[in-house]
């Protein structure tokens, strides 16, 4: 089904901007989202500004350097040098008065009762109301739930008087970042649009076909706000079935990673997911409590999503159990035990410890009396609560004098054959042992 508009009911002078790649982008909110945004634009052609309330980001850009592992800092200082300026930083709202789109990049945090924690976007849509001018395209990728564009987003920007699909245009275009990926970037990755009006869905159509591949057009905001939710909420749940699994077949005695290779032999009707320690990252944990949360308002319970939920939020407390049932095993009790964790980001090959199950695992085994060090070649300080800790030096004498040494994030720089032959008691949590092989240690995964 096609939800785009003839040609004549744009407006020529913006879309000509547009195509001709000389239309200004305001990208607001330059973190994981918005830097490699802004930096796939201008090396597209187009003039971009970062809009940011963090001083330290603006200057690192400015400066050319980048905090972002996706985004190389000579790539970015290649555009930040350049004659024309395709790529510059603020923290003064006023350059969108020159500016034809402003792309919305801002966090979306859930309160500490799961309730959606839309302020940035809020205070981001009244910065942009304030700047606001007719020939403007405002998008907002921030992932929310169904009906913010349209529900809390236009009417700030309406204030004015200006009229959407007329004198400005609004659309919601969900993010697909994937940190660490290299196949998969932002501008081969499919980047789905929803428009307010058939006018807004145009004009995002004319800007983001400039810079990505294939887009693809859905029939409203509301469409394409649902759309990032199904794919956040598909992994969550499959990743609690398997993590479920893995639990039964600990019970029963199997090994899950060898049902799961021998069950993925199979062509069709079934999608290979792994267990792990646990949920982490901005998205996957966050993302479906957003639907939850919405479908409370309309009186309707989303228990799969919250049972998915539960299970994940649980396999940090099974791991951990799972270390003390191994000390125990060695005569050992989990108090004043040395335990050693390899990884602490969400993820493999990423610095970004949001939502991270390693930290959980941390806090519990301190709870519990053991002496906590960590390693992670991606996070080189820690801020846990109150205490900032350093990841040690990875050593033979650091492996060995652990009680027990915890895989919590499979980073592809670790030597797995080293680590375990300098490791007397591993628990596994990746399945990075599978290729190992004979060791005086003793392995316990998942």
């Amino acid at each position: 089904m096609h939800f785009g508009v003839e040609k004549e009911v744009l407006s020529v002078s913006l879309k000509q901007r547009i195509l001709t790649r000389s239309a200004q982008v305001a990208i607001i909110g330059v973190g994981y989202v918005g830097l490699p945004l802004a930096v796939a634009f201008a090396e597209a052609g187009f003039p971009v500004v970062g809009i940011d309330i963090d001083r330290e980001k603006v200057e690192a850009i400015n400066a050319g350097r980048s905090y972002i592992g996706d985004v190389s800092s000579e790539r970015l200082a290649r555009l930040v040098s350049a004659g024309d300026g395709k790529l510059q930083a603020t923290t003064d709202y006023a350059v969108l008065d020159h500016c034809d789109v402003a792309i919305i990049c801002v966090p979306t945090p859930l309160s500490k009762t799961h309730d959606p924690d839309v302020s940035y976007i809020l205070a981001a849509g009244r910065e942009v109301a304030a700047h606001l001018h007719p020939e403007m395209l405002v998008v907002l990728e921030s992932t929310t739930y169904p009906g913010t564009t349209d529900e809390l987003l236009l009417p700030i920007l309406s204030e004015k008087g200006l009229q959407v699909g007329r004198d400005f245009y609004l659309a919601f275009s969900p993010e697909r970042i994937d940190p660490g990926r290299t196949d998969w970037t932002v501008e081969n990755t499919p980047k789905v649009l929803g428009g307010v009006t058939p006018q807004c869905l145009a004009m995002a159509q004319a800007l983001y076909g400039q810079v990505i591949e294939r887009v693809v057009p859905v029939s409203s905001t509301r469409a394409a706000e649902m759309v990032k939710l199904l794919e956040n909420t598909f992994r969550a749940v499959n990743i609690a079935l398997v993590n479920e699994i893995a639990i039964m077949c600990d019970k029963l005695g199997l090994d899950v990673w060898e049902v799961i290779e021998a069950a993925s032999t199979k062509p069709y009707g079934f999608m290979p997911f792994y267990p792990g320690p646990g949920l982490g990252g901005h998205c996957i944990p966050v993302d479906p409590h957003y639907l939850a949360w919405k479908l409370k308002t309309l009186n309707y319970n989303a228990r799969f999503i919250q049972l998915a939920g539960e299970i994940n939020a649980a396999m940090p407390h099974y791991v951990v159990d799972k270390i003390s049932d191994a000390l125990n095993d060695e005569g050992k009790a989990v108090k004043g035990s040395r335990v050693l964790l390899l990884g602490v980001a969400y993820k493999r090959d990423v610095s970004d410890v949001r939502e991270s199950p390693a930290l959980d695992i941390l806090r519990l085994l301190e709870r519990k009396g053991a002496v906590v060090a960590y390693h992670d070649p991606y996070v080189p300080h820690l801020q846990l609560d109150d205490v900032v800790m350093d990841s040690i030096t990875l050593n033979e004498e650091a492996l060995r004098s652990a009680d027990c040494v915890v895989v919590t994030t499979d980073h592809r720089s670790y030597d797995w054959d080293w680590v375990v032959r300098n490791s007397r008691l591993l628990v596994d949590t990746r399945n990075v042992t599978a290729s190992v092989g004979e060791c005086s240690a003793r392995i316990i995964k998942l």
